[in-house]
């Protein structure tokens, strides 16, 4: 049961601050009319080789763009999809679902033939399923594409989603209830009671009427991180997994009515499941906090803040699980079953691995949930990657100066880094070496897993602090520009934050806008050395890239 939480926990966080959203804007692109030459214009043949030969080579990479991207929203949905069938399969160890289980199918059995029965369940489970859809449907309806690609960077839908599911994990830890009006519940529970096909289809919304209490929270959740993928179908998609997990025991058991007999009895260990989801809950909401944190530059949630919160909640859910902290609906526990047991120093390990994050470790296996390294306030660990071992080079921070925007980012792992796109090309000139602009956001989980994981690697390290400038743009922040800064584009939409202003310039002048994302430039001529790249958590591959375009730029 726990796994399953912990499963939908690390699968919602996973998709839902990667930042890879795969519609890319055109907005600030200028497009130049491209028109048929005079009839008695003589094009030299080697010239109109060369000329086949780009333009084929341009297609070629257009498509090959083109099926990464396609790939990319595929992965993305598939991703959302396997997060709601977890979801709803940790709905049906809920007390509401459960229960109705070998009742809901006793009623498709009793007096039917088998095939008969089977059909029957098998419909009730496509309404159940059609429900659902429709209701993700309904978000991405109501909110619209444009809205859907901006939640997770917007910081007042942050700190709501942190407030909701801060407020269904106090459901689940048992504090009250959240059900429907009754009302609707006895409307659909009456009209259940027609024949036919209606009926099923009334029967299938009293259910979702009558779980919404347990499957509200799970719901609420699974929909938010839906919504904040900037998947356009991620709310349908989300809950079409959800439902589809929820329906399959149903038509499976009419088909197999003699399998009930193994199911666990119902129990106390059903408000277990409940409880232990609202743990999962509340730490995951967290998360939504520390965005707005980021965002908004209110320096007071920092990284070992967090991790404190973590420790707490996860070695209370571990003494949870040991029967030593019982809540308002739970039953008495006589015995600690060795699973349980077994669950229970899970957690518990899980917490202790937590505690040496408080002086810097850098927590590989979380480190994307994380808040940035560079809030820690006491860190042991990023000074031994500056050279006092004498395997890695100091950065370069003496020789560069101060920075633009310095005084309200932090650079990872003590990097000489830039903020500005026009200082840092001006440094790089000055210097002479090529520049890698890192397009980044205060809500990107792959951002933070590349710079924890990935950047301390002595070789990339390295290249990154002596062979590279370093440009850092946050297309997620919400500080406003100075008048001076301010970008009004050709289509006369004007920017006035620091996030707005980068996020365009990556969208006119790279055609994506998915984050991270990597681009060596030559600084002398701003154009690209090498072709970018995303998040790669391979050492080796992410090595290759910097030395391709280190190579390409001292030819």
């Amino acid at each position: 049961m726990l796994v399953l939480g912990i499963l939908l926990f690390v699968c919602a966080g996973q998709h839902v601050y990667g930042q890879t959203t795969d519609t890319v804007s055109t907005e600030g692109i200028e497009f130049t009319e491209i028109t048929d030459a005079p009839a008695d214009t003589v094009v030299p043949p080697k010239v109109e080789a060369k000329v086949e030969s780009v333009v084929k080579d341009s297609l070629t990479n257009n498509k090959k763009e083109i099926a990464i991207d396609q790939q990319e929203v595929t992965q993305s949905l598939w991703g959302i999809f396997i997060t709601g069938f977890v979801g709803g399969l940790a709905a049906l160890l809920m007390p509401c679902i459960f229960p109705m289980l070998p009742l809901t199918v006793s009623f498709f059995t009793k007096g039917s033939e088998k095939g008969k029965a089977f059909s029957r369940a098998a419909l009730y489970g496509f309404f159940i399923i059609l429900i659902y859809v429709v209701l993700g449907l309904l978000v991405t309806v109501l909110f619209g594409a444009d809205a859907l690609n901006s939640l997770s960077t917007n910081g007042v839908f942050n700190f709501l989603f942190f407030l909701l599911l801060v407020v269904f994990a106090t459901s689940f830890l048992g504090a009250f209830e959240i059900t429907l009006p009754s009302s609707w519940v006895n409307k659909m529970d009456a009209n259940s009671d027609k024949g036919g096909i209606a009926g099923l289809f009334f029967m299938a919304g009293t259910l979702a009427l009558v779980s919404f209490s347990c499957t509200g929270p799970i719901i609420g959740t699974l929909l938010v991180q839906a919504a904040t993928s900037g998947a356009l179908l991620g709310p349908a998609i989300g809950m079409f997994g959800f439902s589809f997990a929820l329906a399959i025991p149903f038509a499976l058991f009419a088909l197999f009515p003699s399998a009930l007999n193994a199911l666990p009895k119902s129990g106390g260990w059903l408000n277990s499941v409940k409880v232990v989801l609202g743990f999962l809950e509340l730490a995951f909401a967290l998360k939504f906090l520390s965005n707005v944190d980021l965002a908004y530059h209110w320096e007071w949630f920092d990284r070992e803040i967090f991790l404190v919160l973590w420790i707490i909640i996860f070695a209370l859910m571990g003494l949870y699980l040991l029967g030593k902290l019982r809540f308002a609906h739970d039953s008495d526990l006589k015995f600690i079953s060795v699973p349980r047991l077994m669950l229970a120093i899970i957690v518990l390990s899980f917490s202790v691995y937590m505690v040496p994050g408080l002086w810097g470790a850098p927590l590989k296996s979380v480190s994307a949930f994380l808040p940035p390294q560079e809030t820690q306030d006491f860190d042991l660990y990023t000074p031994t990657l500056l050279g006092g071992n004498g395997n890695a080079a100091m950065p370069l921070q003496q020789s560069s100066g101060p920075h633009k925007y310095a005084d309200i980012f932090h650079a990872p792992l003590k990097l000489d880094v830039f903020f500005d796109y026009a200082e840092g090309m001006a440094y790089a000139r000055k210097v002479n070496k090529p520049v890698m602009i890192d397009f980044t956001g205060h809500a990107c989980v792959n951002c933070r897993k590349m710079e924890a994981n990935v950047w301390p690697d002595k070789g990339v390290y390295k290249l990154l602090s002596q062979d590279y400038v370093l440009i850092q743009l946050y297309v997620d922040d919400k500080t406003e520009l100075a008048p001076a800064d301010i970008v009004t584009t050709p289509k006369g939409k004007v920017l006035r934050t620091i996030g707005k202003k980068w996020s365009d310039l990556q969208a006119s002048k790279f055609q994506a806008n998915s984050q991270p994302f990597y681009v060596i430039l030559d600084p002398k001529t701003e154009t690209m050395l090498v072709k970018p790249q995303g998040a790669d958590y391979e050492v080796s591959n992410y090595l290759t890239f910097l030395n391709s375009g280190l190579a390409a730029y001292n030819k």
